[in-house]
C-alpha cells in the first residue's frame, strides 16, 4: 500500500486497532473512523496522531477516501455500510487483516473456516501442532488478530480461525491449508445475502495452486461445490472412505487417515457427538498439512476436553443431562447439536441475525418440547408450531430454566442452544451461557465435578 496516502482503517474494534497500530508501526499513514467510537478508539487516535472521523456521513467517508490509498474494513461492518460504495467511488481498494499479514510475515499459514466448530478445530490444530514440537500460534477471529500475532517471532505456523468476515476482502491469502468445516446459513446481519456469505466463505480456497490443501467436508453438499476442480484436496466425513486417495473416514468406530491407519477409536474422544467427530477429522487433516505427526494428533485429540459453551454438560439432575450450548447463535449450529442427542428440552431465542429460523422444525425428532426466550421467542415458537408443545418465556433464564426442569422426564437432555444472538438480554453468548450455568445450578443440577463423568449420550 502507497505510504505517501492513508489507510482508512473503518471500525476500530480489537481488530481495527490492531490493523492501525501495525500500519503505523511500517509507516504508514492511518486516518481512523468509526461509527461510534469508545475510549480505546479516541486513546489510539492520540498515540498514532491520527485523526479519528466519528459517525461519518457518507460525504465525509467519499471526501476522506477520495485522498486515501487503501480502506480496511473492521471484520463484521455491514456490506451495506456507506463505506464500501465510497471505496468504490474512489477507486480505492479494500484490504483485509489476513493480506496486510501474509504482505508482512511469510512464515505458514493454517485455515480454518466454517458456519460451526471454527475456534474448536482452530484450538486443535494448533494443540496436534505443539503436541508435534512445532510452535504454533492461534490468530484470526480471536482475541489475537493476525497482523499482532505476526509480532512475535517464536511461533513457526499461524492457525488462523477465518470467519466470512476476515474472508470476504481477501486479495493474497494464500494458507498451506484451508479448511471448510461446513456450510448453513448465518450473519445475514451483516452480509448483503445468503449468496454473498458462502462466496465469502469459499474465498478460503481463491487461487488455491498445487502446494495448498483444500480439506473439505464431503458430507456438506455446499462445500464439496466449491472445492470441485481444486488441485489438491483432502476431505473427511463421518462414513467409510469413498473410492480414491485423499479421504479421512470413520471405520467400525475407527478414525481413519487417507492410508487408511487408525487415527484413535471414537471412544478415546472425551466426547463422540457426529460434530465432535467430524471437527477431529478435520483438525487431524488440517494438522497434518502443518507437520503434525500421527502419534501426537492422537495424544491431542485424548487429551481435548472442549470449549466452553459448545455443547458443554453442566450437570444432572433427576437422570436429565444440562447442557450449555450458548454458543450456537445460528440454526445450523443448533440443529447439530440437537441431533447428537434422542430426546431434547430446547432452550432457544434471543436475537435473530435475519436468519429463517423456520429451519428449526428439522430437529423436532430429537425433541421433546421447546422453551422460547427472548426477542425471538414467537420465531421460534412458530418453527415447531403444531409438531411440538413450546412454552414463550420472555422474563429472564431463571424462569427458563425452571418451565424446562418441569418438561423433562429422566432420559432427557436440556439444551440451551438457542439459534439467536445474546444480544437482547446479556453482552455476549458467554455470557448467556454462564447465567443458564447459574440458574441450572441453583436449582439444583449437580455438577459434573462433583458428580457424574462427562460422557456421550
Amino acid at each position: 500500500m502507497p505510504r505517501d496516502r492513508p489507510t482508512v482503517v473503518m471500525g476500530v474494534g480489537v481488530a481495527g486497532r490492531a490493523v492501525a497500530r501495525a500500519l503505523s508501526r511500517r509507516g504508514h499513514p492511518v486516518v481512523l473512523a468509526d461509527d461510534a467510537p469508545g475510549p480505546a478508539a479516541r486513546e489510539l487516535a492520540l498515540t498514532l496522531d491520527s485523526p479519528l472521523l466519528e459517525a461519518p456521513d457518507p460525504a465525509a467517508l467519499a471526501t476522506t477516501l477520495a485522498g486515501a490509498g487503501a480502506m480496511v474494513p473492521a471484520p463484521g461492518l455491514d456490506e451495506r455500510h456507506p463505506a464500501f460504495a465510497a471505496a468504490a467511488g474512489a477507486g480505492v481498494p479494500v484490504v483485509g487483516e489476513l493480506d496486510l499479514a501474509a504482505a508482512w510475515d511469510d512464515r505458514p499459514t493454517l485455515a480454518v473456516t466454517g458456519t460451526d466448530g471454527k475456534t474448536t478445530v482452530t484450538t486443535l490444530v494448533a494443540a496436534m501442532l505443539e503436541e508435534s514440537g512445532i510452535a504454533a500460534a492461534e490468530a484470526g477471529n480471536t482475541d489475537v488478530p493476525l497482523v499482532e500475532a505476526i509480532d512475535d517471532p517464536e511461533p513457526e505456523v499461524f492457525v488462523v480461525e477465518a470467519s466470512s468476515f476476515r474472508l470476504a476482502p481477501l486479495r493474497r491469502f494464500a494458507p498451506r491449508a484451508g479448511c471448510w468445516l461446513n456450510f448453513g446459513p448465518d450473519h445475514q446481519d451483516v452480509h448483503r445475502d445468503l449468496a454473498a456469505y458462502e462466496t465469502a466463505k469459499a474465498a478460503i480456497w481463491r487461487d488455491f495452486g498445487p502446494d495448498q490443501l483444500a480439506v473439505v467436508n464431503r458430507d456438506d453438499g455446499v462445500v464439496a461445490a466449491h472445492a470441485v476442480g481444486l488441485p489438491c484436496v483432502e476431505t473427511f466425513g463421518l462414513g467409510p472412505a469413498p473410492e480414491g486417495p485423499g479421504h479421512w473416514s470413520v471405520d467400525d468406530g475407527e478414525l481413519r487417515t487417507p492410508e487408511g491407519d487408525v487415527l484413535l477409536d471414537i471412544g478415546d474422544l472425551h466426547r463422540g457427538l457426529p460434530h465432535d467427530v467430524a471437527n477431529a477429522l478435520a483438525a487431524a487433516a488440517t494438522a497434518r498439512a502443518g507437520g503434525a505427526t500421527p502419534d501426537a494428533t492422537a495424544r491431542a485429540l485424548r487429551a481435548f476436553r472442549g470449549l466452553p459453551h459448545r455443547v458443554q454438560l453442566v450437570g444432572w439432575r433427576n437422570d436429565v443431562a444440562w447442557y450449555d450450548d450458548s454458543k450456537a447463535t445460528a440454526p445450523h449450529a443448533t440443529l447439530a447439536a440437537v441431533a447428537g442427542f434422542a430426546s431434547v428440552v430446547l432452550v432457544a431465542g434471543g436475537r435473530n441475525k435475519g436468519l429463517d429460523l423456520s429451519m428449526l422444525r428439522a430437529a423436532a425428532a430429537h425433541v421433546r418440547s421447546v422453551v422460547a426466550i427472548g426477542e425471538a421467542a414467537e420465531e421460534v415458537a412458530a418453527a415447531f408450531a403444531d409438531v411440538r408443545p413450546v412454552v414463550v418465556v420472555t422474563s429472564d433464564m431463571d424462569e427458563a430454566v425452571a418451565v424446562a426442569a418441569g418438561l423433562a422426564r429422566a432420559g432427557d437432555t436440556v439444551l440451551l442452544s438457542p439459534a439467536c444472538a445474546s444480544f437482547d438480554w446479556y453482552r455476549s453468548y458467554g455470557e448467556r451461557g454462564d447465567d443458564f450455568t447459574r440458574a441450572a445450578l441453583a436449582l439444583g443440577v449437580e455438577p459434573v465435578s462433583t458428580g457424574h463423568p462427562e460422557v456421550a449420550p
